[in-house]
């Protein structure tokens, strides 16, 4: 069986470490608007892989053998571009070398020192300390995003986030676009769909759920949850 554990990241900005011991078969990982910095000792040279996650528009199936170790920082939607140096959109359903976004000396430095540190909690902090170096030197955040998220979480449409906001609703695709990876209603429908989940592992009736995080109705929560995360949502309350 799989194992995997999380913890708020001390860098702040929403971000999450969390950590992964591959279960035999792959992982389903679901689209949450967010993008990732990971390590994974499956890569093909002796100090593992250090790769990026980029945002998902449906489930991705993890691969790996069982054992398998991979150490992620996993950053809130939005604020993944400003370590990475890429808009998100460039990313979107694509697992990517870090070495083609950051100097190649760089990253095998970075592999090296997590795979030498034998834990993943050392795994997790030299991923932090990359990622708060990176930050010191960016450029700071929109700061209309947190606010587009807040209203997409609420269930706004496009028309209503852009006027929470202040954009026009071509300014507003654009910029979501470069920060999410995907438009506001692709993010809405995202969220939405993690929000749904969450409700579902508390035991709540699936009606109930489909109501409350915002669906038209129960066969509304079935249609998106297949088509996003690939299959039905009794399935996906099964796996631990």
């Amino acid at each position: 069986m799989s194992e995997y554990r999380e913890r708020r990241a001390l860098i702040g900005h929403g971000a999450v470490v969390w950590t992964r011991t591959a279960g035999t078969g792959p992982q389903r990982v679901l689209p949450d608007g967010c993008t990732d910095l990971i390590w994974s000792e499956a890569g093909p040279g002796p100090d593992g892989e250090l790769l990026v996650a980029g945002p998902d528009t449906h489930a991705h199936l993890a691969p790996g053998a069982p054992g398998t170790r991979a150490v992620g920082l996993r950053f809130a939607p939005g604020t993944g571009p400003a370590v990475l140096g890429v808009p998100a959109h460039e990313l979107r359903d694509l697992r990517v070398p870090l070495a083609a976004l950051w100097p190649g000396a760089e990253v095998r430095r970075l592999a090296e020192r997590i795979a030498t540190g034998q834990t993943a909690t050392a795994a997790g902090r030299l991923l932090e300390e990359a990622a708060f170096g990176r930050l010191r030197t960016a450029e700071p955040p929109d700061p209309v995003l947190a606010a587009i998220v807040a209203a997409a979480s609420r269930g706004s449409g496009v028309a209503g986030i852009a006027a929470d906001v202040g954009l026009g609703e071509r300014q507003l695709h654009r910029r979501s676009l470069a920060a999410f990876g995907y438009g506001p209603k692709t993010l809405g429908r995202v969220l939405r769909l993690n929000r749904a989940l969450d409700l579902a592992r508390t035991g709540l009736p699936f009606a109930e759920v489909a109501a409350t995080a915002g669906y038209a109705d129960q066969a509304h929560l079935a249609r998106d949850v297949r088509a996003l995360a690939g299959v039905p949502l009794g399935r996906l309350l099964r796996v631990p």
